[in-house]
């Protein structure tokens, strides 16, 4: 099985698991055993749901200014986390990578495996919100009709991304690409780097 056959139904799961209460202070229920891969790809998406629908909250113009900022808070831990969790899972294909013999031929890709499945990830979510709006009854039949177009070219890109996810780990397990990973160094999440938490 190719690994974006196994991330694609357990993003979908995580949605769909999500939206039975549709509730961003919903626990998480995480289904798949802990130190898995299918654990962390489920949390992972389980974070960039619950993150979508912040964004949402947070654009509302009515809200009140307090609670935007607690909201905003919370964005930021989410932020941190989803970026945790993808180094996370950086760490698992280093360790099942690490005994194959690079060709000197080698050649480093644009960014590393799971920072292609955080976009499949978040590509999951914006399928299901589209879908959503291709199929909402009280909307008029143009936007329905502009959602479904916008629908079937997700549903392309998800296609065209799985692939080359599943080419560039093909391409590691036979050494013709290395992994090089650069750790996330948010500089405003550090009291020691960010000037108006040191200055304090």
């Amino acid at each position: 099985m190719k690994f974006t056959e196994k991330c694609t139904p357990i993003f979908n799961q995580a949605i769909n698991d999500y939206h039975v209460k549709d509730n961003i202070d919903t626990p998480i229920n995480n289904p798949y055993a802990e130190g898995t891969i299918e654990n962390r790809l489920y949390l992972k998406c389980w974070i960039d749901t619950v993150q979508w629908h912040f964004e949402d909250i947070i654009r509302d113009p009515e809200i009140d200014p307090a609670e935007a900022l607690v909201l905003k808070r919370r964005i930021d831990k989410s932020n941190q986390d989803r970026t945790d969790l993808v180094e996370q899972i950086d760490t698992y294909f280093r360790e099942k990578y690490a005994d194959v013999k690079v060709l000197p031929t080698a050649q480093i890709n644009t960014e590393s495996p799971a920072w292609a499945i955080d976009r499949l990830s978040i590509l999951a979510l914006k399928i299901y919100h589209m879908r959503e709006q291709a199929e909402r009854n009280e909307a008029t039949p143009e936007h329905r009709a502009t959602c479904q177009a916008k629908l079937g070219v997700l549903l392309e890109q998800q296609v065209d991304l799985s692939t080359a996810i599943d080419q560039l780990l093909e391409d590691i397990e036979a050494g013709r690409k290395y992994m090089k990973v650069y750790r996330q160094m948010k500089m405003y999440n550090d009291p020691s780097t960010n000037p108006v938490l040191y200055k304090k």
